[in-house]
């Protein structure tokens, strides 16, 4: 149900929406667990670098690989991003699931590697042919010994993330009624993790 706006989060200069939402109590557990479980259920995210002159930049990425709270890109060593992250490795990636609304957001610091990472054979599938193109001198083929062929690693350093906690129904009930009797809505919760969250969850899957 719609909770009400108070005074004192009018005095206090509060967010109501936030402040109503947040969540700190569930155990560390669930809020990684809950992480993951949008993150991996959304595969495609946006990757969010700062270019020089320009400001934030943008594009949409496929996950290759996440491991805990970092994650693993396969990409075209010619593209822009690579110069982005040489100059300023502090990244943003976020992740929005339109049916449920659920969304994530990634602070971290990125790293590129070169050709030669044996993990690139690990991740690379078919697929990504299909991005890369084959230029039949038998070198640049698309393929996971083609020298283009890079990885972007991400690690976490700040992690946030809104998860409902109704259905598409209950969503517009709750904003309807909200909107009606003056309340505030109350769809989910909105948790974020630390980096000494996050460096003690890498700890403990290593």
């Amino acid at each position: 149900m719609p909770e009400q706006l108070t005074q004192h989060e009018i005095s206090s200069q509060t967010d109501p929406s936030v402040a109503k939402q947040w969540d700190n109590e569930a155990p560390m557990s669930t809020q990684f667990g809950d992480f993951y479980s949008i993150a991996d259920g959304i595969k495609v995210c946006l990757l969010s670098a700062y270019r020089n002159g320009t400001g934030p930049v943008g594009r949409s990425m496929a996950v290759a690989k996440r491991t805990g709270p970092d994650f693993l890109f396969l990409a075209n060593a010619h593209s822009q991003k690579f110069q982005e992250i040489e100059k300023n490795p502090e990244v943003q990636i976020t992740f929005q699931n339109s049916s449920t609304q659920d969304w994530v957001s990634v602070t971290g610091k990125a790293t590129t590697t070169s050709n030669s990472d044996p993990r690139i054979k690990d991740i690379w599938s078919q697929g990504t042919r299909a991005w890369f193109g084959d230029l039949g001198d038998g070198k640049h083929t698309g393929g996971p010994e083609d020298p283009r062929m890079k990885l972007i690693e991400i690690k976490a350093t700040y992690i946030s993330y809104w998860k409902a906690q109704v259905g598409a129904l209950g969503f517009m009930k709750e904003v309807v009624g909200a909107a009606i009797t003056g309340g505030v809505a109350n769809t989910g919760v909105l948790r974020h993790m630390l980096e000494e969250d996050i460096e003690r969850e890498r700890s403990n899957r290593s």
